[in-house]
């Protein structure tokens, strides 16, 4: 997991779910959109996992036409199918039936080997109070922190 570079990073996943368990999957694009990867014209917000007849998919991701590529053209929000063995897909549509959670992508990069990779995570929904407590706590932190520094200088 150290050697990749990441493409496109779903940073309100983290505010608005509480991640359970995170998974790593092989993603299929075509030529293009993988063109358009790299050059990092990816968004994963809105965008979530959803399982269909034995398989993952990921849908309402945004990847950008490629304009040099005039010969294939493609919706940039379609249905991409994840690859995950088939021992992942099964313990994943469990989880998710029996729980009510639902799988957000978490972010996009190229592995060391050159492949898309797409970190998901199982996510069950936080309520607003939630959301509120957890940005106190993250704020009583820092000033913590401040206050620890201020009194380690004098």
């Amino acid at each position: 997991m150290a050697d990749r570079r990441i493409i496109a990073e779903n940073r309100k996943a983290r505010h608005a779910y509480e991640i359970v368990e995170r998974w790593e999957a092989g993603i299929v694009l075509n030529g293009a959109e993988v063109k358009s990867a790299r050059a990092g014209k990816v968004s994963l917000d809105q965008s979530h996992a959803r399982h269909e007849k034995s398989e993952i998919y990921l849908l309402n991701a945004f990847i950008a036409p490629y304009a040099p590529a005039t010969h294939i053209r493609y919706y940039p929000r379609r249905k991409r199918k994840l690859l995950l063995h088939r021992r992942e897909i099964a313990r994943l549509i469990g989880l998710l039936e029996k729980s009510g959670m639902t799988l957000i992508p978490m972010s996009l990069y190229f592995s060391a080997a050159g492949l898309a990779k797409l970190e998901i995570g199982l996510a069950r929904g936080r309520k607003k109070a939630d959301k509120r407590k957890e940005a106190r706590d993250r704020e009583w932190e820092r000033r913590k922190e401040r206050l620890l520094r201020r009194e380690i200088k004098t």
